[in-house]
């Protein structure tokens, strides 16, 4: 081994190293190749039209309530035994038809809240619920 020449090592490298510019150029046209059909292709769909009518309202609710003395209140108004069953008819003949909530006091008699729930079975309602305090621990 002689360190004095330098014929060997010490050659100058006239070109450019075309590896790594082909490289990029193969990982460039892998993209495109990928990505350009992508784009251009397209799913003929028929859209839906969308139109500006206000939707139908939610019928309203009727709370029916039954106090400790056994008294009915429609709406919080005071109604009597015989006009009850009307209201119930009138109420049902609507369309689309309202929901009846039954508020029952803890107090009152059963048979009360039974009475307002057979009336309005037989006066057609269909959506009969019953309102309730939630349990407290």
């Amino acid at each position: 081994m002689a360190f004095g020449t330098q014929d060997e090592t010490d050659d100058v490298m006239n070109e450019i190293n075309m590896t790594p510019l082909v490289d990029v150029m193969l990982v460039l046209l892998i993209i495109f190749i990928i990505t350009i059909p992508v784009m251009k292709h397209a799913v003929n769909i028929d859209l839906p039209r969308a139109t500006n009518q206000p939707q139908e309202a939610k019928p309203e609710t009727v709370r029916l309530s039954v106090d400790a003395k056994g008294d009915y209140w429609w709406n919080e108004n005071k109604v009597d035994d015989k006009t009850l069953p009307g209201m119930l008819q009138t109420e049902a003949a609507k369309n689309p038809q309202p929901e009846l909530h039954i508020r029952g006091d803890k107090d009152v008699r059963y048979e009360r809240v039974a009475q307002a729930m057979a009336q309005a079975q037989q006066a057609g309602l269909r959506k009969i619920g019953f309102i309730t305090e939630p349990k407290t621990n």
